[in-house]
């Protein structure tokens, strides 16, 4: 009889547990509608307080506790740089922490934050981005948003050829609102993703010139016109614009390398045209005038001229 009495307390609380896990799932977000749309960011131009780290996602929450123990009333926010998809976990880049103000900062609170190791950056207002939203109910709603939210946003972004990034996750009214930005995106990039940046240019810049010192292919026509200096190339364009100072400049300026470098290439092929070109003139220049029809009478007569003279 105890038994029995035993075994069915067990199975109603079981039961119990049961349904209220069931219902803490669901008021996570399991059920929720997202609803991916491009127009207006959820929020204007802000100033956040942030540390930047390069590493597993996962590890990211122990940056965004420090923050939030800094500062519990403001906004969290996190910018992730990198697709784990194509990137290995161990190289993704982030920064996380809180968002001080979307007009002038505390100061105050920037020291604090500062005060512990956080750096201050100021992203610009933009009018169009690819945003959705969920909701940050519980601790799992992260968990959720992250397994439900980003599947329909690639899939969104993709089918519509948009280029939207980094994308910022913003903990905001109890709402997490995942956005990419559209335009402007450089200025959405910390300076050390910049500095990364810099420096690898720089790196494949020297590894460039040891190529072209001890290659076997430097002394090559296409080595000496792809590999040389600005200063001494015969291109007679303007070089690319890089008075930006964010990383939007950085990012344009590997591509910009390449455009240089095809732009030098393309404008050695033409000024080699044109020398062809002047050494066919030169070459015109030099050549005998054709023979006329009066040039030949005058030829006949003094032929003739000439044998009068010899009888």
């Amino acid at each position: 009889m105890w038994d029995r009495q035993i075994l069915s307390l067990i199975g109603f609380i079981s039961l119990v547990l049961f349904l209220v896990a069931v219902c803490y799932i669901l008021y996570s977000g399991l059920t929720t509608e997202i609803h991916i749309r491009t127009g207006l960011p959820p929020v204007r131009s802000i100033t956040i307080a942030y540390k930047y780290k390069v590493g597993p996602y996962k590890d990211c929450g122990s940056l965004f506790r420090e923050s939030c123990s800094i500062g519990p009333k403001l906004p969290c926010i996190g910018i992730f740089y990198d697709d784990p998809k194509k990137v290995p976990a161990q190289k993704c880049r982030y920064a996380v922490g809180s968002i001080l103000s979307e007009d002038a900062p505390n100061e105050e609170q920037q020291q604090l934050y500062e005060k512990h190791g956080f750096r201050v950056f100021s992203f610009p207002e933009v009018t169009h981005v690819v945003t959705a939203s969920f909701p940050h109910r519980t601790p799992l709603s992260i968990f959720l948003g992250v397994q439900r939210v980003y599947p329909q946003l690639n899939c969104y972004i993709k089918e519509r050829k948009l280029c939207a990034h980094p994308i910022l996750e913003i903990y905001k009214g109890g709402m997490i609102h995942y956005m990419g930005p559209l335009a402007r995106q450089g200025d959405f990039y910390v300076p050390e993703v910049r500095e990364a940046q810099r420096w690898l240019l720089g790196k494949e810049s020297e590894e460039d010139e040891r190529t072209d010192i001890t290659g076997a292919d430097s002394h090559s026509e296409c080595s000496s016109v792809s590999r040389l200096p600005h200063s001494e190339s015969r291109d007679t364009s303007p070089a690319p614009s890089t008075t930006r100072t964010h990383s939007h400049g950085d990012r344009d300026r590997s591509w910009d390398f390449n455009h240089v470098e095809r732009s030098d290439t393309s404008s050695v092929s033409s000024f080699e045209e044109l020398d062809l070109d002047s050494d066919r003139t030169d070459r015109c220049d030099h050549t005998p005038p054709p023979i006329t029809g009066s040039g030949k009478n005058n030829l006949q007569g003094q032929d003739r001229e000439m044998m009068v003279e010899e009888e």
